[in-house]
């Protein structure tokens, strides 16, 4: 299998060449890895170098042989040495698998390497003082989204069909919509998370991956996910309320409101009836919000048994850390009824629609820099502020726990892919990846290729 071939193919497409015996699993491997070493150096996107073999996996599962790629976000994988993109975090191994890690393993997925992320996986960029800045295989003088921007540009640049990626505020959704790749958030609590693991003291996160197909997505998630609570409700008639900025802390990009406008249109011609609706929220209001997560993750990391290595720290992360550790009862509960708040004015809106559409990412893909981590002005609320610019739509449903998909449904005039965000009731998982399936026959996206790409 060459590896350009192999780059065209999801997982679903590799495994079924596999199960008819057109190719070997070690071939698809062979390819993967050359697809690997023929984009990185482009991309810079490989937190390390590929392992010398394979993690273990069941040689039965159901994506038994499909190339896969974990992130830089620990601990994950047994055996396996993360740093959280951060030069202070020395010599950490994880001696245990995350729970979702071992449904990979289940699944049969072939895990060959790790992602980069950003210095604590708290950037939209994925640029760090460790691994550089990741490039966006559409356009590589501009970044990648983040905070899983590694597993974002290998997917989108044909290296491996899906990868790991975690969600705290966007973190799969952004890079995907970045990269022009399908992300999904999941409700809170139908994928498995890990009580040890910094991602965990965000308190909002949600581990999946990033994939180029919704069938893909939706395999995947039935392989890892909890089972539902209850029905999946009919995806045909929906109500679907429509918001381009209302509760937007900065401006949106016309061409991204234009493209989710679009998408609108799409679904009433599919048959459903699409008004203008939106929570009750204000940006302030979400930060507010999001600080809970912010000290959490903080403290986790203060928690550690070994300590990060102080003067190695990037600004952002010791503003982050210290403002963590002189935190008052008081801020808590601020932020605690904030993230009340928010939760049930979003609850709210689905009183009145099954689905929301927003864009994923209020600006196209900004280039290398925009957000400087390094930059000892920000205040841990100021960098969410500064985050948030770009990325207000994303954030509320981490804050509430309900599903929300990006799936890459435009195209700026300047080729760049534009995300827009579908989001449902909590536990309705299924629902919305059915809309999102319908949607891809519907305004297909597969023949895009990037720049980069590994063929």
């Amino acid at each position: 299998m060459l590896p350009g071939e192999y780059a065209r193919l999801d997982a679903v497409a590799v495994r079924e060449l596999i199960v008819a015996r057109q190719v070997t699993a070690a071939e698809v491997e062979r390819a993967a890895r050359l697809a690997v070493a023929a984009v990185d150096p482009d991309l810079a996107a490989l937190a390390r170098p590929l392992f010398d073999d394979a993690l273990s996996s069941d040689p039965a599962g159901q994506l038994a042989g499909v190339p896969f790629l974990i992130k830089d976000s620990g601990p994950f994988a047994r055996g396996v040495g993360f740093a959280i993109g951060s030069r202070a975090v020395r010599g950490a191994v994880a001696t245990h698998d995350h729970p979702l890690m071992t449904r990979f393993r289940a699944a049969g997925l072939a895990t060959i390497g790790q992602t980069t992320a950003p210095e604590f996986a708290l950037s939209f960029a994925t640029e760090s003082s460790l691994y550089g800045a990741t490039r966006n295989p559409w356009a590589p003088d501009r970044g990648a989204g983040g905070s899983s921007g590694g597993a974002a540009a290998l997917v989108a640049a044909g290296a491996v069909p899906m990868a790991h990626a975690n969600d705290g505020a966007g973190s799969i959704r952004i890079p995907a919509a970045a990269c022009g790749l399908v992300g999904l958030k999941s409700s809170r609590g139908r994928t498995p998370d890990a009580p040890r693991s910094i991602t965990a003291g965000l308190g909002t996160s949600s581990e999946f991956a990033v994939t180029r197909t919704v069938r893909d997505a939706a395999l995947l998630f039935r392989l890892v996910a909890e089972p539902a609570l209850g029905d999946t409700p009919a995806a045909a008639g929906l109500r679907i309320g429509i918001d381009t900025g209302s509760w937007s802390v900065g401006a949106v990009d016309p061409q991204v409101a234009a493209a989710t406008e679009e998408v609108g249109r799409m679904l009433e011609w599919i048959g459903h009836t699409v008004t203008v609706a939106s929570p009750d929220l204000d940006g302030e209001q979400v930060i507010d919000a999001m600080m809970l997560g912010v000290y959490s993750a903080g403290r986790a990391i203060l928690a550690a048994p070994r300590q990060p290595d102080a003067d190695l720290l990037q600004a952002v992360s010791r503003a982050v850390l210290a403002e963590s550790r002189a935190v008052s009862t008081e801020q808590l509960a601020v932020a605690a009824r904030a993230q009340s708040r928010v939760s049930n004015a979003v609850d709210g809106v689905f009183d009145r629609v099954d689905l929301l559409l927003t864009p994923t990412w209020a600006q196209l893909p900004p280039r290398h820099g925009t957000f400087d981590y390094d930059d000892d002005r920000y205040t841990a609320r100021s960098w969410l502020s500064r985050l948030f610019e770009y990325g207000p739509f994303t954030a509320p449903f981490n804050v509430g726990g309900h599903p929300a998909i990006s799936l890459p449904l435009g195209e700026s005039a300047e080729g760049l892919p534009i995300g827009v965000q579908l989001v449902a009731a909590r536990g309705d998982d299924e629902l919305l990846l059915a809309v999102a399936a319908d949607l891809e026959q519907a305004m297909p996206w597969r023949d895009r290729t990037p720049v980069v790409f590994a063929d």
